[in-house]
């Protein structure tokens, strides 16, 4: 008898531990973003530029710099933002979780394959490492998330990073 209440006992656990896990992997650590801007990197400048845009909504997480992810509208065609800002090749969008219901990665990553949606560089190194990739379709629709720099790949798989990388900052401080 006593085996069977022991055995009870760890499922039950098991099952409460499974479901907190699978909470804060996908809900816990999720907010929604109140700063709400829209940039591209200038072919001129090569420093951001804000872009017109509405219907922005977005969420980022703290417990990893490349949860962000974003949608929103622009009014501005890709004609000239091709010809005003840096566009990017050889990026996938990450996935977001799937209550995020504007964000659809397998969709837009189908868009940038299709060559209805482009890519651009929204900033560099928005966090050690991490650049701010921008994904605009045809109609205006835009998309943004964090994708992982040269350094940035080197510095989370443990190879040297070398002298093309800044510095990085010491948090312990």
């Amino acid at each position: 008898m006593t085996g069977r209440i022991i055995g009870i006992v760890i499922v039950i656990s098991a099952l409460i531990a499974g479901a907190g896990l699978y909470y804060l992997q996908i809900y816990g650590f999720y907010e929604a973003v109140a700063e709400e801007e829209v940039t591209l990197v200038s072919l001129n400048t090569d420093a951001p530029e804000p872009i017109l845009f509405d219907s922005f909504e977005a969420i980022d997480a703290d417990s990893s710099p490349i949860r962000y992810r974003a949608c929103f509208t622009t009014t501005q065609s890709l004609a000239f933002l091709t010809e005003s800002y840096v566009l990017i090749d050889d990026v996938e969008p990450r996935n977001a979780p799937a209550w995020f219901d504007c964000f659809d990665a397998a969709a837009i990553g189908g868009e940038i394959t299709a060559g209805t949606a482009l890519t651009f560089l929204g900033a560099k190194n928005v966090h050690y490492g991490v650049d701010r990739i921008v994904a605009i379709t045809e109609d205006g629709r835009g998309y943004v998330w964090h994708e992982l720099n040269d350094c940035g790949e080197k510095a989370y798989d443990g190879t040297v990073v070398g002298e093309e990388c800044p510095a990085l900052l010491d948090t312990t401080k």
